[in-house]
């Protein structure tokens, strides 16, 4: 679970103007913050399917909203995918 400093901090990181808390960087990166987190949690407890597919649902919001970025603007497409270490 994302502390209410974690998440200042990434949306601090990745935002395009002050107060910017909805563009898709900032989106994305909360996203992967949580993917990340939800994966290390997957490893320990493999049976829990109910965070699995949420998981999935996450990783599939991620999904669009990248395929949403690259459509828009390649250059912003490819900075957020470097930044947070996606491969792509």
């Amino acid at each position: 679970m994302l502390t209410t400093q974690e998440k200042e901090k990434i949306i601090s990181d990745f935002e395009t103007h002050d107060g910017d808390t909805g563009s898709p960087e900032v989106q994305i990166a909360l996203l992967t913050k949580r993917i990340n987190e939800l994966t290390e949690h997957l490893k320990i407890h493999r049976k829990d399917h109910a965070s699995r597919r949420g998981l999935l649902k996450m990783v599939g919001t991620r999904s669009a909203l990248l395929k949403y970025v690259s459509k828009k603007d390649d250059k912003r497409y490819r900075e957020i995918i470097s930044r947070l270490g996606l491969r792509k």
